[in-house]
């Protein structure tokens, strides 16, 4: 099939100043629908090549409505002063009204569309949920009524090539760490990192967090580099998942998971997240900030062999987002979509 493609994001390390985690998985699943076969065209702008000069052997047409088989969307909804603007404003970014036309000529045409809702923001009453052309995917254990669970896809490679023992006696400079921005996550932050983060001041929180008023004991260093997260959870013993409600609510796991495991960094999961035992050991969910730092200073004090034990057990649950298992899904979503 002939998949056009639309993402506001980059396939590549793109730049810094940039929320997009779906840096850590869009090439995996792109690449792995290519070796399936399929043929893929990018129907937003090439972000690789005009901001970070990063030329990538894919196809992109940015402007124009192609021949295509399938639509497949990565969710974009509206985010007031940056892409409700009108095109050439200052701080424009035009993902939504591109995002607009490509729904307009091919879905509302009747074309088969996948529509992945990777943050969960496509209301409940949006009518693209009724139309038989449309599939709605969410990231989630539990996704929405009528939705489908599409996951955020992890390499095989890396999965089958990640050796627990050898990532068990690796050395780490920091206790605790958590990579990524601040955005609706403030509650689980105060109940989680913030009372272990007290408790263990060998710590760091990098990302875009805008207001760290509320935390004036946790060591903020900004936004990094997407190159330097591994190295980074590779530096920490542990990290904790910090997600907003309706993740914790939905079963939804970001890339964060795959991101801390694949470099041994263990990590704490929210008692609040659902299902949370599907992808990880009960041992490392926690239900308060208390307990987290407890459970972090065990890990600091423990044997090699139990911290290894701990991630051979994590690595098991990441099965469930292995990047065969997720083009298995779209390659039957693409077979039957519009057949309904």
């Amino acid at each position: 099939m002939r998949i056009g493609y639309s993402f506001w994001g980059f396939l590549g390390p793109g730049i810094t100043d940039t929320p997009d985690g779906g840096r850590s998985h869009r090439r995996t699943l792109i690449d792995a629908l290519l070796a399936s076969g399929h043929q893929i065209v990018f129907l937003q702008p090439n972000r690789d090549r005009d901001e970070a000069a990063t030329e990538l052997p894919y196809v992109w047409e940015s402007t124009g409505l192609p021949d295509i088989d399938v639509l497949m969307l990565e969710w974009r909804w509206p985010i007031p002063g940056r892409n409700t603007t009108p095109c050439g404003a200052l701080g424009h970014t035009c993902d939504l009204h591109r995002q607009s036309a490509l729904v307009n000529f091919y879905t509302w045409a009747g074309l088969p569309t996948i529509l992945w809702d990777k943050d969960r923001q496509l209301p409940a009453d949006d009518p693209l949920r009724s139309m038989a052309n449309v599939t709605i995917c969410e990231a989630a254990l539990h996704p929405s009524p009528g939705a489908v669970s599409l996951l955020f896809p992890v390499s095989d490679q890396a999965l089958d090539a990640a050796d627990p023992q050898a990532l068990s006696t690796a050395r780490r400079s920091h206790r605790l760490t958590y990579v990524g921005n601040q955005y609706d996550r403030d509650a689980c932050f105060d109940a989680y990192f913030a009372p272990a983060a007290l408790a263990h001041p060998g710590h760091l929180v990098a990302g875009k967090w805008t207001d760290t008023s509320l935390w004036p004991h946790v060591t903020f260093i900004g936004r990094v580099p997407f190159t330097q997260v591994a190295d980074l959870y590779r530096a920490s013993l542990t990290t904790i998942l910090l997600l907003p409600d309706r993740h914790l609510a939905s079963g939804q796991m970001t890339q964060r998971l795959f991101e801390a495991v694949l470099a041994g960094c263990l990590p704490l999961c929210p008692a609040e997240f659902r299902s949370a035992d599907q992808f990880l050991p009960k041992e490392l969910i926690v239900s308060s900030g208390a307990e987290a730092a407890t459970l972090v200073s065990h890990l600091a004090a423990a044997l090699d062999q139990e911290r290894a034990d701990l991630l051979t057990h994590c690595l098991e649950g990441l099965d469930l987002m292995r990047v065969t298992r997720q083009t298995k899904i779209l390659d039957q979503l693409i077979a039957s979509t519009g057949h309904r």
